[in-house]
């Protein structure tokens, strides 16, 4: 046995655990990339290419649980590294996949800080904002509001912008910066020091390709003009990517989301982006208050005195109708494939006894 106690190397690629104890021969390292043919990694010191031990491919395997970028694993040092185990994660953030049913993608692992970018052109969404919070809500990191392309608006415009989106989602920090500025970027260094990890999400032409290009101080990604009408981009990034960073933190970099799906174990009653609500709710005269017509109903109260927006009321009806019915559709399919594994465990024990197979 050997014990892994390089603070500093293992640092540099995010590490905060304990020194970590394995058989010679393994070593710790973190998934910065994944490709169709096999897995990026890092041990703090090198990269190289690394694949996922039989187990990881069976069809069976439910997506959360394959190595994903961000995730410490421990390789054998074969020939060609192979991952063997995932180390716990400290947080992970999923969505439903785009374009399928009951699927789920992991976004990114052992991550402190989301950043959500979003465009102050024609890219900006409030509602859109709302959606992205309720996603990172029980990953187990903190969201934090980017705001892009100051630079391309009225100060009278931008202040009104980020006015508007303070009100509707006030318990959450948002930061406005010019992405291509490294003096403008330097607020976000604080969620960036050794240890750190961060992950940007958002739209395509939000700007992220373009503060990873600052913030490491050369240009690593294709960068690409948006379009006119709508202020959206093109993925110039295709695939998800960890890279380090000077200031000794380590960011993600992501795809431009078309499409923010749940899947379900989302917490909606405490999410950031409505937490207001959740407390007018609990101030109701009744535990099962349904909010419509009961009497002493807070939520109704604050509604008809203007306190509560009803764009964002009806926002969070709407998210939480999504919420219930990804967590319906889930429980539908687990129950599909609980009773498809009973009946091929059954058909196993027919055609053993029939054909006398083992």
């Amino acid at each position: 046995m050997h014990s892994i106690d390089e603070p500093a190397r293992l640092a540099a690629i995010g590490w905060r655990g304990d020194a970590w104890e394995m058989p010679a021969g393994k070593r710790l390292a973190r998934v910065i990339a994944q490709h169709r043919n096999g897995y990026r990694v890092h041990d703090g010191t090198s990269e190289c290419t690394a694949q996922p031990a039989p187990r990881f491919l069976r069809r069976d395997v439910d997506p959360a649980e394959r190595p994903a970028v961000g995730d410490f694993v421990v390789l054998a040092m074969t020939t060609t590294p192979a991952i063997e185990e995932i180390v716990p994660r400290r947080s992970l953030l999923v969505r439903a996949a785009a374009g399928e049913r009951h699927r789920r993608q992991v976004i990114a692992a052992n991550v402190d800080t989301v950043f959500v970018l979003m465009g102050l052109d024609g890219d900006f969404n409030p509602r859109r904002i709302e959606r992205y919070l309720v996603l990172i809500e029980g990953s187990g990191a903190r969201p934090v509001v980017v705001l892009t392309k100051i630079d391309k608006v009225e100060n009278a415009a931008s202040t009104a912008l980020r006015a508007e989106l303070h009100a509707a989602i006030p318990q959450v920090e948002t930061l406005a910066i010019n992405a291509k500025d490294a003096a403008s970027v330097a607020a976000l260094l604080k969620y960036l020091q050794a240890g750190d990890t961060a992950v940007l999400v958002g739209s395509s032409g939000a700007g992220k390709s373009t503060l990873t290009n600052t913030l490491l101080g050369v240009e690593r990604h294709a960068t690409a003009a948006v379009r006119g009408h709508d202020s959206r981009g093109r993925h110039t990034t295709t695939h998800r990517a960890l890279v380090q960073l000077a200031s000794g933190g380590c960011l993600i970099d992501t795809p431009g989301m078309r499409e923010i799906k749940f899947t379900g174990d989302e917490e909606l009653a405490t999410a950031a982006s409505f937490a207001d609500i959740e407390a007018l709710a609990l101030d109701c005269r009744f535990g099962d208050c349904a909010h419509v017509g009961e009497p002493g109903c807070a939520v109704r109260a604050a509604l008809e005195s203007g306190t509560l927006d009803a764009a964002r009321w009806q926002a969070w009806l709407k998210l939480r109708g999504e919420v219930a019915a990804a967590g319906d559709t889930l429980e539908a399919q687990l129950r599909r494939k609980s009773a498809a594994r009973v009946a091929n465990k059954a058909l196993g024990k027919r055609l053993a006894e029939k054909y006398g197979r083992n």
